[in-house]
């Protein structure tokens, strides 16, 4: 709700400060004292275009600033957040919010969002959560057709919510599926032509047969082929070396080490580290054994098969070769793709039974949709005459005994999000009378009386945080008068309620008094206004001046008192 207006140069108010309450407040005063700048105050602080005529003659700029108590949790405060702005936050979950707008007398504006600039857009998308004026000049809160399919629906209670719900589970499925469904068909063309390479692809790979790091080892084998004579020169003299016995001064590796390792073994008993060099030198011989026996086993394989081996390898690795270029940079990466490449043949190849599986479950979803549609609507269709039934009581209390809200839900449109209806208010304002849509054919007041009667009926289910009405008792006095204050009341025990009136009847029903007044200055100078809140003292005074003009009249206070007291005592009915 509205804790705060702060108005500054804007019309004929220089500076003023406006402290509203819970409940029902009441803005009363002199015809040009300048009671709609509050409400133009409110418009610049929803986002409404700015108007440099607004601003007060002789200032730079005009300025409003609203502070308001938000839920931390809703729309409003976290579209807030969402532009930068800052919140005051409580631990009961409420944040307080500082919306501001500026108006330069060139028609440029500065919109703020809780201390941050802002778009103009974004104060209009944080506004209309939290604000809704009604008056002559003043958007709908119903005018769209989303909007009062909306309203209807929570209108309708639990029972409807759940239908919608359940109606909305069955038509997001039935998108799913129709979008899988008409992906497979549109790619059926696409699919088949990969199929074919796939297996194209993966015959030739069979037909090859490659083996796991293949290519690897056969140009290892490739390497020593093309070099043998020069391997077998090499493993033949290293052998010779070992045991041969080719180096009669000194004997071959074999026959030294054997010597060295006698010579110390015999004098290993008087010595430890003698013998322990003894036992390593054994060690030694083994190795050189090993190797010995090694070099004759691979001087003896070498070109086992003859030249004609390295043909074979050569050839081999061609082929090898082809798979590596159309494919992947090494046969086991070759052999990796072609296992992916199955698993893709076989899901293509399965699509066709995707597709057939699709289609009846599509055709289930269909049926079932039809079905909820058909649910849904019966409910829109009874809670429509049961909310234009309790509008239209409403409006014959409000003065208006012939008019008829009219509630049409045409059934049977292609499903859509939110079912397959279509949900349009209309008004018709007196018998005979052809309806039209909300705010065409009828004057400010009776619009305004007409989303008074509305919002009391939605009050409960549909809430806004805070309703400004103005011009709501335009054309009516007396008993309707009273009705539409006790209206205004019962409003106000839902949400926060202002009201721009002349009315006395219907100023008495409220729980915070605001005037407005305007002086001129002692110079001769620009009219100013100055708003106050009044103390209940000062509200029979001020309703005295509203009833016959003159606050000071015992008569004129004693109807006043009359008022406040019959207001106490029928607001509550």
């Amino acid at each position: 709700m509205i804790e705060e207006i702060r108005i500054r140069d804007l019309g004929v108010i220089a500076d003023a400060t406006l402290s509203l309450g819970a409940g029902f407040s009441v803005v009363t005063g002199e015809t040009g004292a300048g009671k709609t700048m509050v409400l133009s105050a409110l418009n610049l602080l929803m986002g409404a275009r700015s108007d440099a005529g607004a601003v007060r003659l002789g200032a730079k700029n005009a300025s409003a600033e609203a502070v308001l108590r938000v839920d931390l949790q809703g729309a409003a405060a976290q579209r807030a957040l969402e532009a930068g702005g800052e919140l005051e936050t409580d631990d009961d979950g409420v944040a307080g919010l500082i919306l501001a707008r500026t108006v330069n007398s060139d028609g440029r504006s500065r919109a703020y969002v809780g201390g941050r600039s802002a778009p103009a857009g974004v104060l209009a998308e944080v506004g209309e959560k939290l604000v809704v004026v009604h008056g002559q000049s003043d958007q709908l809160r119903l005018r769209s057709a989303a909007a009062q399919r909306e309203a209807l629906d929570k209108f309708g209670g639990p029972e409807l919510a759940a239908a919608l719900a359940a109606y909305q589970g069955t038509y997001r499925r039935w998108r799913e599926v129709s979008a899988s469904l008409e992906a497979l068909r549109s790619a059926e063309r696409d699919r088949l032509r990969e199929a074919e390479s796939l297996q194209s692809a993966l015959e030739e790979i069979d037909a090859v047969d490659p083996q796991p790091n293949e290519d690897e080892a056969l140009k290892a084998e490739a390497m020593k082929l093309g070099n043998v004579e020069e391997l077998r020169i090499a493993a033949a003299a290293a052998h010779q070396a070992l045991v041969s016995g080719e180096f009669p001064e000194s004997g071959d590796a074999t026959t030294l080490v054997d010597a060295a390792k006698r010579q110390l073994e015999a004098v290993g008993a008087h010595d430890a580290e003698l013998g322990s060099l003894a036992e390593r030198l054994a060690e030694v011989g083994y190795i050189l054994a090993d190797i010995s026996t090694e070099l004759a086993g691979y001087a003896a394989s070498l070109d086992p098969e003859g030249p004609g081996r390295l043909a074979e390898v050569e050839a081999r690795r061609a082929e090898l070769n082809i798979l590596i270029r159309k494919y992947a940079p090494s046969i086991s990466e070759v052999l990796d793709w072609a296992a992916t490449s199955r698993d893709r043949l076989d899901e293509i190849s399965g699509d066709s039974d995707r597709i057939e599986g699709l289609q009846q479950e599509a055709s289930a979803l269909e049926s079932k949709l039809v079905a909820d549609a058909e649910v849904l609507g019966r409910l829109r269709l009874a809670a429509a005459e049961d909310l234009s039934g309790r509008v239209s009581s409403e409006l014959s209390a409000l003065a208006m005994p012939d008019a008829l809200l009219i509630i049409d839900v045409t059934s049977g449109g292609t499903p859509g999000p939110l079912g397959a209806d279509e949900v349009s208010f209309s008004l018709q304002p007196h018998a005979g009378a052809a309806p039209r849509p909300l705010g065409k054919g009828a004057s400010g007041g009776e619009l305004s009386r007409v989303m008074l009667a509305i919002e009391v009926v939605l009050a409960a289910v549909d809430p806004v945080p805070t309703f400004v009405f103005d011009e709501v008792d335009a054309g009516v006095g007396g008993k309707a008068a009273v009705e539409i204050g006790r209206r205004l009341a019962m409003l106000a025990q839902h949400v926060q309620v202002v009201v721009v009136t002349h009315l006395p009847q219907v100023a008495a029903f409220a729980s915070h008094h605001i005037r407005v007044t305007k002086s001129r200055a002692a110079d001769g100078g620009f009219t100013a206004s100055d708003v106050e809140v009044l103390p209940e003292s000062e509200r029979v005074r001020e309703l005295a001046r509203m009833l016959a003009g003159q606050e000071e009249s015992a008569s004129a206070q004693a109807h006043a008192e009359e008022l406040l007291l019959d207001a106490a005592r029928t607001a509550v009915r």
